[in-house]
This record gives C-alpha cells, sequence and structure tokens, in this order.
C-alpha cells in the first residue's frame, strides 16, 4: 500500500451506512453553493471565535448526531482538525473518542500504523459505528473498548507511538482541563499525543 498524500487523505470521506443506535443518527446531508458562501461569510467575521477559518465547500457530507445535536462531520475543517495526528500516526496508536470514524478511516488505510486501539464510552455508539470500520479491517489491527478515557488503564507495559483524544462535542475553553487531565494520564505512555483543536481552546 503506497503513501498517502494530503491531499488523498482530504478527499477521504466516511461512507458507512445512515443508521441510527439509542440517541445516536448518521445521516448524509447536502451543502448548496449558497449555504457554503452564507456559512463561509460567517466564519470571515467571526472575530477570533472557534468558527474562525472553518470554511466548507459545497458538496455531499455525512454528520454523526446525538439527540438532534451535531457532533461531527467529514466537512474539510473537521478533517483538518485531526491531520496533525494523522501525521504522527505510526506503529501502535491510541484514539480517545469513537465519533463516526474518519481517523479510524484513514488509518486503516496506513501501512504504517500497524495498531489501533479506540477508547468509547458510549455502547450504543460502538454498536452503531464499529462493525462498518471491522468489516473493513483487513489485518485485525482495529479494537474498540467500550470505557471511560478517565478511567480506563492500558494494560501493563504498553507503550503508543501517538495518542488522540477527541470526547468533546464543541470547541471552548472550557475543555482544557479534561485535555490537560488526558495528556498527565498518558505522558509516559506515549511518544507524542494531541487533543481536537486544542490550539484554538487555548486562545
Amino acid at each position: 500500500m503506497k503513501q498517502l498524500r494530503y491531499s488523498n487523505i482530504m478527499d477521504i470521506n466516511v461512507d458507512i451506512p445512515e443508521g441510527e443506535n439509542g440517541d445516536w443518527k448518521i445521516t448524509r446531508f447536502k451543502v448548496s453553493e449558497k449555504d457554503a458562501k452564507f456559512h463561509n461569510l460567517r466564519c470571515s467575521i467571526s472575530m477570533g471565535g472557534a468558527s474562525r477559518g472553518r470554511d466548507i465547500d459545497a458538496g455531499d457530507y455525512t454528520q454523526l448526531t446525538r439527540r438532534g445535536k451535531l457532533i461531527m462531520s467529514d466537512t474539510p475543517a473537521e478533517k483538518e482538525d485531526h491531520m496533525e495526528f494523522i501525521c504522527k500516526a505510526k506503529g501502535n496508536v491510541l484514539i480517545n473518542g469513537l465519533g463516526m470514524g474518519w481517523t479510524i478511516e484513514v488509518l486503516l488505510r496506513l501501512p504504517q500504523v500497524t495498531s489501533i486501539t479506540v477508547i468509547e464510552i458510549s455502547q450504543d455508539l460502538i454498536d452503531l459505528v464499529g462493525p462498518h470500520y471491522h468489516k473493513k479491517d483487513k489485518t485485525g489491527k482495529l479494537n474498540i473498548v467500550c470505557a471511560d478515557a478517565f478511567e480506563w488503564k492500558p494494560p501493563k507495559g504498553t507503550r503508543y507511538n501517538a495518542v488522540w483524544h477527541d470526547i468533546w462535542d464543541d470547541i471552548c475553553g472550557d475543555n482544557l482541563d479534561s485535555m490537560k487531565k488526558l495528556h498527565r494520564k498518558y505522558g509516559r505512555r506515549t511518544d507524542w499525543q494531541g487533543s481536537w483543536c486544542r490550539w484554538t481552546c487555548e486562545r
């Protein structure tokens, strides 16, 4: 399998089927040219807010919602949020937070990633999303564990090459305390770690 370039990765979209389980729902949605222009205009005048720089292109996308609230989608801005981790990912990696699995979709295609452990607190979400990616996992490198990211303990002696924390619904400064807690937890267990949009939360 050849190495994926940045542009190749950004072109990857999730192909998970639409579905619903418990509070969770996966659906397709379309962004028109008009909607994209309006959204991007709002982002451009966001005075340093969380939406600044989060432009969107017209097109077809997939989203994950919980009780009607948007949790994530495969729009360009949300993909970009994960690119630093994807560039660092190799060997044994850990992800806190399953979402709808775009990051897993990419990591399964990277030959340098040999093991993927995902910690997700919601069994309903695992049941909705997990089977799709286990079916795609031809080498048996994906392991999804139902557990609380703050309470789960890695197997004794395990070290990770990269750890990614993505358990928050929104981008806000209130996330920083829990980010720091997770970073302390894995500080001596990984070569590199990062948290979703931490750089934005710290502004």
